[in-house]
């Protein structure tokens, strides 16, 4: 073989080496270091992963009555690389999905592996297409699982419950302060499937199963619920407020047994809802207490033994000339000088006033605060606002003289409730709960919430004394008459406040008016507060114990029944139901 001969011959060889070797390490390339993204490709063709949908959890009022459930449902879904005769298809279901035959047909003829063709299909309904496609022989949809939340009661409870948007998600109230327990955790499945849409059954055992959402059980009692929301109807529709609000609460325990506000909206279709029905005006409307606000002054000053509930106070004839103003007594006035329980019986500005004069600024200061005033009081309920309480290195001379009587000062109806609670029950500032336990399926206790007392912030004694005074502001010497319970004793506090102006000052024809008390008085069951904001009636009707003192009636008579609360047969004198009638507009 000559020279050249050989030459050719090895770079042939060599150029069939390199050959060779390119492809082998192509090869290698695809097999071993892509392999996986390859596998996956081809799986993508056959094997897809469905979710496994997480029902959510209920939520229960304190008996187990069901306040929100979510309806199982279902989302049909076409797999246009099934479907062999989507016009057969259309013509078998179109009934059942209540569409025209020709838009689903023009939905069903696609390529696409995922067009949604109807969501919100009631399982019974998707049974029943599912029968049809099965008996004609026919594959291509999907039926996912979905769901709808359903709140039975309707505006009922509202502002407690919340409502979901369109992720699932809680938006208010304990849908979204327990969203986390409520969701659940969705699952998944892989199917695999054969080149004419079958099903390889092998492929199923690759799953991962949905944990169901966890119920939620609520303080709330629904049938003392439907009581409030009833007479707050009632007052509302007779008095036509601004807004309105009822809290009922255990004070032994700092539970909500009720709690309603008006305006109000439907859960079930949030978004027909206005700005101010939204509001849970419970713990986000801000009001100055106004005379509600004397029972925190006589304890503090009860509790210092700056005075007892005999010391006299002068109440200069109702006119107080303090720091360059005059401070008055209005409309139960003027007194000459009165003891402090009287103080609290006609609800004499002058003689709070001097009461917390007596503490001195810090120390009165101090008191407010431990009651729970100028911060949120932990209700598991989201937006909750902390009102306004300012030190005293921010007061001005006269403040002193404003804040024991309620002015100056803003909080929320509950924050009142909580602090006449601590009266109630011995001195105890108590959490207020509206969640009482997280439970599975099964009933087991995922999370208990047991009552948790806060602070004590008075003795029993003078808690026991200031309850004694307020027994008597419903009697016939004080000025909630109107909020008397044949067969019980009541003891509480009526309030009326002018309304704050935003730009400062106060209105001179809206008003602020309330009721707060608890019954039975020896061994109180409930506290209740009764707010009214901007009544339109009458000037001389813009009265808590004209307005809210006999919606507290209402409810407490009711209330007793529903407990099966003993009335006491020396007490059973004038046993008609107090009427809330419609009071002259203005």
């Amino acid at each position: 073989m000559s020279r050249k001969a050989k030459i050719r011959a090895l770079v042939v060889c060599i150029a069939l080496a390199i050959c060779y070797t390119l492809f082998s390490a192509r090869l290698i390339e695809l097999q071993v270091s892509r392999h996986e993204l390859y596998a996956a490709r081809a799986a993508e063709k056959h094997v897809r992963k469905i979710p496994i949908h997480a029902p959510r959890g209920g939520i229960q009022d304190v008996r187990g009555e069901i306040l929100a459930v979510s309806e199982p449902l279902r989302t049909i879904v076409a797999d246009g690389s099934i479907i062999t005769d989507p016009a057969r298809m259309a013509a078998s279901i179109a009934g059942l999905m209540e569409m025209e035959v020709a838009d689903l047909q023009e939905k069903l003829t696609t390529e696409r592996k995922y067009v949604i063709i109807k969501r919100g299909v009631k399982e019974d309904t998707a049974r029943a297409i599912r029968d049809i496609l099965a008996k004609e022989r026919l594959r291509g949809l999907i039926f996912e699982p979905d769901s709808r939340r359903v709140y039975p009661n309707g505006q009922m409870l509202s502002h407690v419950l919340g409502f979901l948007n369109r992720n699932d998600n809680g938006v208010q109230g304990v849908e979204m302060t327990m969203n986390d327990y409520l969701r659940g955790r969705d699952g998944f499945r892989f199917i695999e499937r054969d080149r004419v849409g079958r099903e390889i059954v092998p492929y199923r055992g690759q799953e991962r199963a949905a944990r169901h959402g966890y119920n939620v059980r609520l303080t709330v009692d629904m049938g003392l619920q439907s009581i409030v929301e009833q007479e707050l109807d009632a007052a509302f529709e007779a008095h036509k407020p601004e807004m309105a609000s009822v809290i009922l609460m255990e004070p032994k325990t700092g539970r909500i047994l009720a709690m309603a506000n008006r305006p109000s909206f439907d859960p079930n279709s949030p978004g027909s809802g206005k700005p101010e029905q939204m509001k849970n005006a419970a713990i986000i409307n801000l009001v100055e207490p106004g005379s509600t606000f004397k029972i925190v002054t006589a304890a503090a000053a009860l509790n210092d033994k700056t005075v007892t509930l005999d010391t006299i106070i002068p109440c200069e004839r109702g006119r107080f000339h303090f720091a360059g103003k005059i401070l008055k007594d209005h409309g139960h006035g003027p007194f000459p000088d009165l003891s402090v329980a009287d103080v609290l019986v006609k609800s004499s500005n002058i003689g709070v006033a001097k009461m917390a004069m007596k503490l001195g600024r810090q120390r009165f200061y101090e008191y407010v605060r431990a009651f729970g005033f100028g911060e949120r009081t932990g209700l598991n309920l989201p937006g909750e606002i902390p009102g306004i309480l300012h030190p005293p290195h921010r007061w001005s001379d006269i403040t002193i003289s404003r804040i024991p009587m309620g002015q100056g000062v803003a909080c929320t109806p509950l924050q009142m409730a909580v602090a006449m609670s601590a009266i109630a029950n011995g001195g105890k500032l108590m959490l207020p709960q509206i969640v009482a336990e997280v439970v599975d399926d099964e009933g087991n206790v995922i999370l208990d919430c047991p009552p948790m007392e806060i602070r004590r912030v008075v003795s029993e004694e003078v808690t026991r004394l200031v309850t004694s005074a307020l027994v008597d502001v419903v009697g016939p010497r004080g000025t909630a008459r109107r909020a008397a319970v044949p067969g019980f004793t009541v003891a509480g506090k009526t309030g009326t406040a002018q309304k704050a102006a935003p730009k400062g000052g106060y209105y001179n024809d809206k008003y602020v008016t309330s009721f707060i008390g608890f019954m039975p008085a020896e061994d109180p069951r409930f506290v209740c507060i009764v707010l009214l904001d901007d009544a339109k009636v009458s000037h001389g009707s813009n009265y808590g114990g004209v307005l809210a003192a006999p919606v507290f009636s209402a409810i407490g008579q009711r209330a007793a029944q529903y407990l099966n609360l003993q009335p006491d047969p020396t007490q059973m004198a004038g046993t008609t139901r107090p009427k809330i009638t419609q009071s002259s507009g203005r």
